[in-house]
């Protein structure tokens, strides 16, 4: 394995690498937000400034690639400049992207302000991960990640609900609001606990073609790319499935929306427990799980039966969030000393995958129905599964 970049170890744990830890979690959890936020919101903003509904999807799609060429072009970061102060000026460019979301004027505005965001959004993404690995020993690594990509995943299955349930409250300008203030109050906190870290040497396209030719990354990449693109395929058709597709009432869809962000905090949890230990295990059992959930979602007559259906979205949820945690896990472990390059490429796939995502769900029920895209959401999480069962388990070195 290429190492391109040698990062520097804490010699102990301390309460101020983990309070680290959290803060980059609400961070993690911050930014996820702010990215998918608008799924929750394209009605309104599709009404506000006189789109439709698919054309205002760009602001999503827009966002998701950015970041994911953001996070390629970390590597181009100044690596002498400590890591907190990195960390920290793209906190304050997320929050000053919001609120420039909160005030825009017109459709042009908007998307300006979005891309920004998306910049600070990706390179954040690739750096945290590196971050995480030199604040904690490698056998305390798993529950590190649990809590800094447990942001991640709880955003990811909580975000939209939340954005939609502010919306309703007080407008859609509020959400992006109230997602700078803590993106304000986080970069304090990272600020003063993140320690002064740093990567020794730069970080190019060889690194990243390095590992590029190595076949265990690319299997934990083409699994990573196959399970989140599916994910976001049916996700962004949840709220569709439930009030149209089953019909329930308006407050029994917020309700099981809830059960599905609350399900990410599940996960999360499972993960920081089991993950330092039963990784692979824990891995294969969530992807099953959710690949499970989302066909059952599909193919049982769920209409009279909403107790069954947030038993399903709760194993979905779950599931999904412990692949988010498990995975990052797994990539940092593989590539030891050369994690900055190997979270990079990671976030880009990420990211392209929510967007590619969110626009292969669309294109999908131009020729079938939701259960249509659920199902073939199932498979494809379950087509992730193969490189993941082939894949040894990584070190903890």
């Amino acid at each position: 394995m290429s190492r391109t970049a040698i990062l520097e170890k804490p010699a102990i744990q301390s309460w101020r690498s983990w309070l680290a830890v959290v803060a980059l979690g609400i961070s993690a959890f911050t930014i996820v937000t702010s990215e998918l936020a608008p799924i929750g919101l394209l009605s309104a903003l599709a009404q506000d400034f006189n789109q439709s509904q698919a054309g205002t999807g760009i602001i999503v799609t827009a966002y998701a690639w950015v970041a994911a060429v953001a996070a390629l072009l970390s590597g181009a970061l100044p690596q002498r400049v400590p890591r907190h102060m990195l960390l920290t000026g793209m906190m304050l460019v997320l929050a000053a992207s919001c609120l420039a979301v909160a005030w825009a004027s017109s459709f042009n505005l908007l998307l300006a302000a979005r891309i920004t965001g998306a910049l600070a959004h990706g390179a954040f993404w690739a750096l945290i991960g590196t971050v995480a690995a030199q604040l904690v020993p490698p056998a305390r690594l798993g529950l590190a990640t649990a809590i800094i990509f447990g942001g991640v995943s709880a955003a990811s299955v909580a975000s939209v609900p939340l954005a939609n349930f502010l919306a309703n409250v007080a407008g859609w300008r509020s959400a992006f609001i109230i997602i700078a203030v803590i993106a304000l109050l986080t970069a304090c906190v990272i600020a003063c606990s993140v320690p002064p870290l740093r990567a020794a040497f730069p970080i190019g396209l060889r690194a990243l073609s390095a590992l590029l030719t190595q076949r265990t990354f690319l299997q934990l990449y083409l699994a990573t790319a196959c399970v989140i693109t599916a994910h976001f395929a049916a996700f962004t058709w949840i709220e569709p499935l439930l009030s149209e597709t089953l019909r329930l009432p308006a407050p029994l869809v917020s309700m099981l929306l809830l059960v599905f962000g609350l399900a990410g905090i599940v996960g999360n949890v499972l993960a920081g427990k089991l993950i330092d230990r039963h990784l692979k295990g824990l891995a294969i059992t969530a992807l099953i799980m959710a690949a499970a959930a989302v066909a059952l979602l599909a193919i049982l007559p769920l209409q009279e039966h909403p107790a069954v259906t947030g038993l399903l979205l709760l194993g979905w949820g779950t599931g999904i969030a412990v692949i988010f945690v498990g995975f990052q896990t797994w990539l940092l472990r593989l590539a030891g000393a050369a994690a900055q390059a190997a979270s990079a490429i990671y976030v880009a796939i990420f990211n392209v995958a929510i967007g590619s995502g969110a626009l292969a769900g669309s294109l999908l029920l131009r020729f079938t129905s939701i259960e249509g895209v659920l199902l073939t959401a199932s498979a494809a999480i379950l087509l992730g599964l193969l490189p993941i069962l082939l894949l040894p388990l990584p070190t903890e070195d």
